[in-house]
């Protein structure tokens, strides 16, 4: 018997559409390997919640032990999310400078997550951070017209009023399912977003380069026809 039925179900709807929506992350814009790492990690994640929230919810070892593990794997697409939108944003040769900050973040959330205290809240107070210089970076590729940024910061958006559901005391008492349902809800429409935005990312070098290539090759050989016909 399932015990948290509705939980279980839209969490399973969140790991197949995100896992629908992994391969066909365009592998030509700038820091493609990770946003589809992203979204990998997202969909595993969301179908072993799937499992939790059916079976697990409760039981006082695997049930916990699947919930730490959850969430250090959330904890790794934050760091995902950092590494694609400080590549996309400001350069391949950038991500290092962020690196030691979500190192930070990262072993904060590991060791809380060890000593036997996962839950959400110590995720968003140790992650806090790192969507700030994620939202903040975005907010500023918008400023600067990035094709984007606009698109980006909605699907982030959509996805905090989902965490929000999750969040805060009553936020779904109108719309008459459970928290986590809300936020597995909220998600879904986030990464489905978020896949349409970062299809409008800038293209990588090597793209623009091969671009450039193919161009001048063209041109050779116009002008080598044009050459031939003197």
């Amino acid at each position: 018997m399932l015990l948290q039925p509705l939980a279980s179900l839209t969490d399973l709807a969140l790991g197949l559409v995100t896992l629908y929506l992994w391969p066909r992350v365009p592998r030509d814009v700038e820091g493609a390997k990770y946003w589809r790492a992203a979204f990998a990690w997202t969909a595993v994640t969301a179908l072993i919640g799937a499992v939790y929230h059916g079976f697990l919810v409760g039981d006082p070892r695997w049930g916990q032990v699947t919930w730490a593990v959850m969430s250090i794997m959330v904890v790794v697409v934050m760091s995902y999310l950092l590494a694609a939108t400080v590549v996309q944003v400001l350069g391949p040769t950038r991500a290092i400078v962020f690196w030691p900050l979500r190192l930070i973040g990262f072993i904060a959330y590991a060791v809380i997550a060890v000593t036997g205290h996962p839950s959400i809240m110590a995720i968003m107070w140790c992650e806090s951070l790192t969507m700030a210089c994620v939202v903040g970076l975005w907010v500023w590729a918008w400023w600067q017209g990035h094709p984007a940024g606009g698109a980006v910061l909605v699907a982030i958006g959509v996805s905090i009023v989902g965490a929000l559901f999750r969040l805060v005391p009553g936020a779904t008492d109108l719309l008459r399912i459970d928290p986590d349902s809300a936020y597995h809800i909220g998600q879904v429409a986030g990464m489905v977003l978020l896949a349409r935005a970062v299809a409008h990312g800038r293209p990588s070098a090597a793209v623009v380069a091969g671009g450039a290539g193919a161009g001048e090759q063209a041109a050779d050989e116009v002008g080598g026809a044009a050459t031939r016909r003197d």
